[in-house]
């Protein structure tokens, strides 16, 4: 797997924070942050709910709600974009707890071979992928969260420890504490 570790030099983390003040004090600065993560964002929605209406709308509340507490953000070492992804997440779990609608997983080719180095030991990868999506819905949120975006999304640990507000080594610890449990239930079944 690619490490992906470092996806933003220290310039390009303090030019987002500059954005971020002048935004806080005139919503119209707000522009160039959306601009630059609302596909990011937009594509991360539409892997969960799977319908490009609502994706739209859950996206536009994302950024919405970003603009209105933007004066709360504070830095903690991530980017910006991992706030925008706590954000989405969190919309995302609001909007199927208050619709009882199912959960939608869409794995990319790309993603699915990432995850899928990572679990093969004996097993054939052609395995994996016939059976990884019965697995896959086996996991609980937490869980899936965790593998989407790690393998899916190919975020670094720093930045997933701050989408689930934990520690970076606990976002570790338990991302492969889930592919220890992948690897049980491809055995079992």
């Amino acid at each position: 797997m690619v490490d992906t570790d470092s996806f933003k030099s220290k310039a390009d983390i303090e030019q987002e924070a500059v954005l971020i003040r002048r935004a806080v004090n005139d919503p119209e600065q707000f522009r160039p942050l959306y601009n630059k993560y609302f596909k990011e964002i937009f594509r991360y929605v539409f892997k969960r709910v799977g319908d490009k209406e609502l994706t739209a709308d859950l996206t536009q509340q994302v950024f919405l709600s970003a603009l209105t507490n933007l004066g709360k953000y504070q830095f903690r070492g991530a980017p910006f974009a991992a706030w925008l992804y706590r954000i989405a997440s969190n919309q995302c779990m609001d909007y199927f707890r208050k619709s009882k609608r199912v959960r939608h997983v869409v794995i990319e080719e790309s993603a699915l071979v990432n995850l899928v180095d990572e679990l093969t030991s004996d097993q054939t990868i052609e395995e994996w992928h016939q059976r990884l999506p019965q697995i896959l819905e086996l996991l609980t949120e937490a869980e899936l969260q965790l593998i989407e975006l790690r393998f899916f999304e190919a975020r670094p640990f720093k930045e997933i420890a701050e989408i689930l507000e934990l520690t970076e080594n606990n976002a570790k610890v338990r991302t492969y504490r889930v592919l220890d449990k992948m690897k049980k239930l491809f055995v079992q079944r």
